[in-house]
């Protein structure tokens, strides 16, 4: 696999699963930022307000590097963490898994609490689908007007995106590039006479 390469859900994805009585409703949410991630969540809540407990997860960033979980008052280690570990299971990020539990009256001990949790994201990730993604660098390039044609040819190519551009006597465009193929489009872009390269956070 290409090491820019990651997965993200492909849409909303639900699930529905019953254990003795015991709902579970899951939802599995794609994402980008932890503030996505809170708003999907304050949704579920007031979609749900009468619910016992909703349980959740989200993993964010190509390598999965920013993460939480929280078990809203089941047994510490009986939701969060299940669910967690099905976004990995599935090799996904970008994304946030809930589950609302309504209560059916059996409890269900603490093993019968994870094979419930862990079913339920399973059900919401297998829905939501996965579709490939790029991990991205930024970049500006800043040209003159008469070396707009072939700063466009490479701006144009496979793996770059126009974030925005700017034509004037001189001209500027933003970029997002594929990271796998930054050193080859700097260079590129660099070779155009007049062209200043810059990497932007």
């Amino acid at each position: 696999m290409e090491e820019d390469v990651y997965f993200t859900p492909a849409s909303v994805g639900e699930g529905r699963h019953t254990v003795k009585m015991s709902r579970f409703l899951s939802f599995a949410v794609p994402v980008r930022t932890s503030e996505e991630a809170k708003a999907a969540l304050k949704e579920l809540q007031a979609r749900y307000r009468d619910c016992r407990h909703i349980c959740w997860a989200y993993s964010l960033g190509p390598k999965g590097e920013e993460w939480q979980l929280n078990d809203n008052g089941e047994p510490s280690g009986t939701a969060g963490r299940p669910i967690l570990g099905q976004i990995h299971s599935f090799g996904l990020t970008d994304v946030i898994v809930m589950v609302a539990r309504y209560f059916g009256g059996i409890k269900l001990g603490t093993p019968g609490l994870i094979a419930a949790y862990k079913e339920s994201a399973r059900l919401a990730l297998e829905s939501a689908g996965r579709k490939e993604m790029h991990a991205m660098s930024a970049l500006s390039v800043e040209f003159p007007y008469a070396a707009a044609d072939k700063v466009m040819k490479v701006a144009k190519g496979d793996g770059v995106e126009i974030v925005t551009q700017e034509f004037d006597n001189l001209c500027r465009l933003e970029l997002r590039v594929r990271k796998s193929l930054l050193a080859e489009v700097q260079g590129r872009l660099s070779s155009v006479e007049g062209a200043v390269v810059e990497s932007l956070p």
